[in-house]
C-alpha cells in the first residue's frame, strides 16, 4: 500500500480547512464593514442600525443574525418583523417590515398605536391619519363580565383590521358598548351598526356595497351581513 501520496493528501486537505478557517476568521477580508436597513416607514434606517449593534469589524462569519433580528424586535417595537442576512463579502443587510396601526387608544393627550393583531406598540401624541379611535363604554353593559376590557379591544381591533381599505380611510371611531354593539363612525356624520365581530368580512363586503348603493345615506345596518340596511340622508 503507498501510503506516501495518501498521507500528502491528507495533510493538503488539512492545510486547505486551516487555509479556509483562517480566511473565513482570522483574516481581513471576510470582515463586517457595511451595515443596511430598508423597509422602514417611520422609523429611520439609523434607528435600525443603532437597535441592531451589528459589530463592524467582526468576521462576517462569526455574526450571529438571528440575535440580531431578536435585538432590533427587542429594542423597536415598531418593527413587526426583521431579516438579517449576510451580504458577502463586507455587508450585513437588514429587511425590517413595521407595524401598522388599525387602531387608536386615546390615553390622556397622546394615543396609542394597536396593529391587526392586538399589539399594542407605541405611543404618539398626533393621530396617524386614516386610523379610528377606539370609543369603550361597556360599563353597562349586561355582558361586562364575561367579556372583559381585553376581550372588547380585541373585538375592535378584529372590525379595524377587516374594513376594506377605502372604509377604514373613512372611519373615524371604533365605539364599542358591548361584545355584540359596535358602531362605526364615518366622516361626514355618517354612523354603522356592525354589531359583533363575527361576519367581519362579509360585514365590510355588504357595507361597500351599500355606501355605493345608497352614498347619501346616513346610517347603515350590517349587523346581519346577508341583509344590510341604509336609512336616512
Amino acid at each position: 500500500m503507498r501510503r506516501g501520496p495518501v498521507l500528502a493528501s491528507l495533510a493538503a486537505a488539512v492545510l486547505l480547512a486551516s487555509g479556509g478557517t483562517w480566511v473565513l476568521y482570522g483574516s481581513s477580508w471576510l470582515r463586517v464593514e457595511r451595515v443596511t436597513a430598508t423597509g422602514t416607514e417611520v422609523l429611520t434606517p439609523e434607528q435600525v442600525l443603532s437597535a441592531a449593534a451589528v459589530p463592524v469589524g467582526a468576521p462576517l462569519v462569526s455574526v450571529d443574525t438571528d440575535e440580531i433580528e431578536s435585538r432590533v424586535r427587542g429594542r423597536l417595537p415598531r418593527i413587526d418583523s426583521v431579516d438579517a442576512v449576510r451580504a458577502w463579502p463586507h455587508g450585513i443587510g437588514l429587511k425590517v417590515t413595521e407595524r401598522k396601526p388599525v387602531l387608536l387608544i386615546k390615553k390622556d393627550a397622546n394615543f396609542v398605536e394597536v396593529d391587526a393583531s392586538g399589539v399594542r406598540f407605541d405611543t404618539v401624541p398626533k393621530a396617524p391619519a386614516g386610523v379610528p379611535v377606539l370609543e369603550l363604554n361597556a360599563a353597562g353593559s349586561p355582558s361586562a363580565r364575561r367579556f372583559d376590557e381585553d376581550r372588547l379591544l380585541h373585538e375592535a381591533v378584529l372590525v379595524a383590521g377587516s374594513l376594506p381599505a377605502p372604509i377604514a380611510k373613512e372611519t373615524v371611531q371604533v365605539k364599542v358598548g358591548s361584545y355584540d354593539s359596535i358602531v362605526l363612525e364615518l366622516t361626514g356624520g355618517r354612523s354603522v351598526r356592525w354589531g359583533s365581530g363575527e361576519q367581519s368580512d362579509a360585514k365590510g363586503r355588504a357595507l361597500t356595497a351599500l355606501l355605493k348603493a345608497a352614498p347619501k345615506a346616513a346610517h347603515f345596518d350590517v349587523s346581519v351581513p346577508t341583509a344590510p340596511a341604509a336609512a336616512g340622508s
